[in-house]
């Protein structure tokens, strides 16, 4: 497949690597720096161009995987979808829900293919918990730490959407994948230790409750003050037959809640952005839904954006069903 990048960041280079190793073809990057957007083909082929549409045009993709940061997101993705172009679009989807509800209508409108990258549900661990008989899932715990300054635009919370909406909406969208959608939201957020740079905007810690109306919780605890270098993410879930404790998406411990049942030890090594990129290729061919799709992301962003909300408002959010 002939597939197209906007956005040449950091991260374009791991989505890169996933159309390598399923053997399609980079056919384009588009970026906003000519000289910038030159050296990442020098480094990972296609051609260069700073114009969507002299791209769409040059090379005709049949698929745009959309990296650009949420908040340089002007139009591109609904010009594109317009246009013809199959989407994998980079999470967040958007930093406020009228944009994202706008691209999701876009993509609907033109009948293309559209997905979010929402990669965690790909891991080989969070498949097989989904292959399992573990009757109603009661409780998830998650936690993510981190200790980085970021890129400037990171840290500027009017560019990122802040911590949760940037980072921790990994761990949202696995909620929604595994629990459902909540009813309630309590969450509290800070600058605690970063508020003294100057740009530095975004929270650094954070803890957020979802709430079920019949009683189930999920609780996610976040910072970016932890250990430098270290990347610490991990979530348990706790079902009526079941119990993971999971350290990444490949790797967990699925533990029956009878007494002296075995464990299982889970230990993948896909790469869920090829496994992701896989699954929006079979869904192009076969004319399905992805397994992540555009409309999931905005749902995904809606539980961010509420969490945000509870916080600064400092009061439990109800959700719209």
């Amino acid at each position: 497949m002939r597939i197209a990048l906007l956005g040449c960041g950091g991260i374009a280079g791991r989505h890169v690597a996933a159309v390598r190793a399923l053997g399609h073809e980079l056919v384009g990057c588009v970026g906003r720096d000519q000289s910038r957007t030159d050296a990442f083909v020098t480094q990972h082929g296609g051609a260069a161009f700073v114009d969507l549409d002299r791209m769409i045009d040059a090379v005709a993709p049949a698929l745009l995987i959309a990296t650009l940061p949420p908040y340089a997101r002007n139009g591109e993705i609904e010009h594109a979808a317009a246009r013809g172009l199959h989407l994998l679009v980079e999470k967040p989807i958007a930093l406020a829900m009228i944009a994202a509800d706008h691209m999701v209508a876009a993509a609907e409108a033109a009948g293309v293919v559209a997905a979010n990258g929402f990669m965690y549900r790909f891991g080989d661990a969070i498949r097989r918990w989904r292959a399992s008989a573990t009757g109603v899932v009661g409780m998830y715990t998650g936690a993510y730490h981190c200790n980085a300054l970021h890129a400037e635009w990171w840290r500027d919370e009017a560019r990122s959407g802040g911590q949760i909406v940037e980072q921790v909406i990994h761990q949202i969208d696995l909620i929604r994948h595994l629990m459902g959608e909540p009813d309630t939201v309590y969450a509290k957020r800070a600058d605690l230790f970063h508020r003294a740079i100057p740009g530095y905007t975004a929270e650094d810690v954070s803890a957020i409750v979802f709430g079920w109306d019949d009683g189930r919780l999920a609780t996610l605890n976040a910072s970016n003050i932890a250990t430098p270098g270290v990347w610490h993410k991990e979530w348990a879930i706790y079902a009526e037959w079941l119990t993971g404790r999971f350290t990444s998406w490949n790797d967990a411990v699925l533990t029956p809640t009878v007494a002296g049942a075995p464990g299982e030890v889970v230990a993948g090594n896909t790469d869920p952005f090829t496994a992701q990129l896989a699954d929006v290729v079979e869904a192009i061919e076969q004319r399905r839904l992805p397994m992540v799709t555009l409309a999931d992301g905005a749902a995904t962003l809606r539980l961010a954006l509420a969490a945000k909300r509870s916080a600064d408002e400092g009061r439990e959010v109800r959700l719209a069903s």
